[in-house]
């Protein structure tokens, strides 16, 4: 890229005699940290120093800011109050929004102005910092014949670490932006660049010789090794066997998915040997999670929200058993008094910027059967819908993650008595277009109830701690019901390596749910079976950040209804009442479109910057942009 990424590229995470002058601008360092490249890779202890800073280069995206937004598909909108983040952009087609030239408040997390290894939660980036991370993976590659003080295990374990992050900030990019250069070497600061763009499926290609390579020399869990053992209680979050497997597949169902494949290939359909190639990645990993060999499992559906919050747990890091794939967590503030908050309308919370579920995005929770709703307005004597009780029998997340008009928000005390219950009917006073809901819903996924400024949910004593993986289990089961189904072309798909098909993982995961299984006529041809595998995803997956990338990736971003965004009108019945709201029967029940996307094919990927595009003529802009 262009001169700062050029610089970065020069620079070493730990400040090794050489490099110095030029990583100063950007990743300033006391003198005293200063040692040379013999001491910095000799043994372990100081090869792992230098390798954990790369752990720092990976941004919390759900705390990054004061508020946040990271959901950009159709199944989010904001609140009118602000308009400077990214999801604004994104509902206008200005792509250029990620870039933090076009962000004037820096709110982003994939690009930033300041940019540190430190514990700043608002330094992190994942451009700036995700090249800094594959010259840093590079220049610990090609010092491993320095690690002379150190047993097989532990060089084992260094370059298990190196090779996933270089593989991981490449499959960040590409994800995004299509193929890239792929550096797989120490690139000289001094001279020009002139590597091309790779086709999308050599830079994953590439990527998954990495990923293969790290999950053959890291182990399952760091604890069972002899240098883990030295730090025994704090592994969690140290790369493994599983995240590398994890991201081996994913990285393998992305390049094998419709985008991907057309762009390296023409064909805008999945490409089948990469889908089975990510059956059997996703086939290892959970055969060693269901045999008990990995430290990874379902959470029991009671403790469905340790994914992704503790309470009272002293900043315990949410994840509990399922999270996969962590960044660390820069302070507890981020939670309590930002992100808490933005979930709510400001009458209880005091926070002018709202994120809610759009109402067209909600109809994708089905019914308590596992059915799906056809048609939000209309009677379904099959599911069971009745749109005069919209809230009844539906899929048990719906209640989970969703509040719906006249849900409890305020549990204990409160001065404001009539807003204890959400007013979410059209015209009511949770529904402020400019700090409540535009959509009529809120979502109460990732907060407990009590986040509202009378139950102080949020306080420093309560020690509200929210944090989202960048993979869990629940994910890598939908991941390979996506590849095993796509690689062998039927719901009875399997990889070779694992007992369960394509059908038994969705059912896995909503057994665990308590939904009903996917229906036997969705299971007679691939076509239907997507349509639920789709859906699946949306629900079980929810506002996690993975919508935007897999309507990309399936090519349906830009298609219609997926451009829409639409709010739930209705009115409340003269029978309405609060003992058990998801029995209440409501009147003349709609749907109004909000806002439409205008999109062109150009907006399946974002744009480079302009400064990176007008280097050398092999490194050029994305098409349109």
């Amino acid at each position: 890229m262009n001169k700062y990424i050029k610089t970065l590229l020069a620079c070493a995470g730990i400040a090794v005699t050489v490099s110095l002058a030029s990583c100063k601008k950007f990743l300033d360092k006391e003198p005293q940290s200063i040692v040379s490249a013999d001491n910095a890779f000799k043994n372990f202890i100081s090869f792992q120093g230098f390798t954990e800073e790369l752990y720092h280069c990976i941004p919390d995206f759900t705390n990054a800011y004061w508020t946040n937004s990271w959901n950009w598909g159709e199944d989010e909108i904001q609140s009118t109050a602000r308009d400077f983040h990214f999801i604004i952009k994104i509902d206008n087609g200005d792509f250029w929004g990620w870039q933090s030239q076009f962000d004037g408040w820096q709110a982003g997390w994939m690009d930033r102005n300041n940019t540190s290894t430190n514990d700043d939660r608002f330094a992190k980036s994942m451009w700036k910092l995700g090249w800094y991370g594959i010259r840093k993976a590079n220049m610990g590659l090609e010092n491993l014949n320095k690690l002379t003080d150190a047993t097989q295990e532990e060089k084992d374990l260094i370059k298990g670490q190196l090779l996933f992050f270089r593989g991981w900030f490449h499959f960040m990019f590409i994800q995004y932006f299509g193929g890239l250069p792929y550096i797989d070497k120490v690139l000289p600061g001094d001279q020009k660049l002139a590597l091309p763009r790779l086709k999308y499926n050599e830079c994953a290609d590439k990527a998954a010789a990495d990923f293969r390579e790290a999950a053959n020399l890291l182990p399952v869990n760091w604890d069972n090794t002899t240098a883990g053992k030295r730090t025994l209680g704090k592994n969690q979050l140290r790369i493994n066997k599983i995240m590398a497997l994890g991201y081996l597949g994913k990285n393998y169902l992305w390049a094998g998915s419709p985008l991907m494949n057309y762009v390296s290939t023409g064909t805008k359909l999945y490409d089948a040997a990469y889908c089975k190639k990510a059956a059997e990645a996703f086939g290892e990993l959970l055969q060693l999670c269901e045999t008990g060999e990995a430290p990874y499992s379902l959470v029991a559906f009671s403790k469905y929200y340790t994914n992704f919050y503790s309470a009272g747990q002293n900043w315990l890091m949410p994840g509990s058993t399922e999270a996969i794939f962590r960044g660390p967590y820069y302070g507890a503030h981020g939670s309590t008094y930002g992100t808490a908050k933005q979930y709510g309308p400001a009458l209880i919370t005091e926070e002018a910027i709202t994120f809610v579920p759009t109402a067209n995005y909600v109809d994708y929770y089905g019914m308590a059967n596992g059915l799906p709703i056809k048609d939000i307005t209309q009677p379904d004597p099959e599911s069971g819908y009745d749109p005069a009780y919209p809230w009844k029998g539906r899929d048990p997340r719906f209640y989970n993650d969703i509040v719906f008009d006249g849900v409890k928000c305020v549990q204990g005390a409160t001065t404001d008595e009539k807003n204890r219950y959400a007013n979410l009917y059209t015209g009511g006073s949770y529904r402020d277009i400019s700090s409540g809901s535009r959509s009529g819903y809120l979502l109460y996924k990732f907060i407990p109830m009590t986040a509202n400024r009378f139950d102080n949910g949020w306080s420093y004593d309560k020690a509200l701690n929210i944090h989202l993986p960048y993979m869990r289990l629940a994910d890598v089961y939908l991941m390979y019901a996506e590849a095993a189904a796509q690689g062998y072309a039927t719901a009875a798909g399997k990889s070779t390596n694992y007992n369960k098909t394509a059908l038994d993982a969705i059912n896995v995961i909503r057994d665990r749910a308590g939904a009903g299984h996917v229906a036997a006529r969705f299971t007679g041809s691939l076509d239907a079976f997507m349509s639920e595998v789709r859906r699946e995803r949306a629900v079980e997956l929810s506002f996690e950040g993975h919508r935007f990338n897999d309507l990309r990736r399936w090519m349906l971003l830009i298609q219609s209804p997926y451009t829409l965004k639409k709010s739930v009108e209705f009115d409340r019945s003269s029978t309405f009442g609060t003992a058990d709201p998801k029995n209440n029967r409501v009147l003349n029940l709609r749907e109004t479109v909000i806002l439409e996307r205008r999109y062109s094919e150009k907006h399946y990927w974002l744009p480079l910057k302009n400064a990176d595009a007008n280097m050398y003529l092999e490194f050029p802009q994305n098409p349109g942009w």
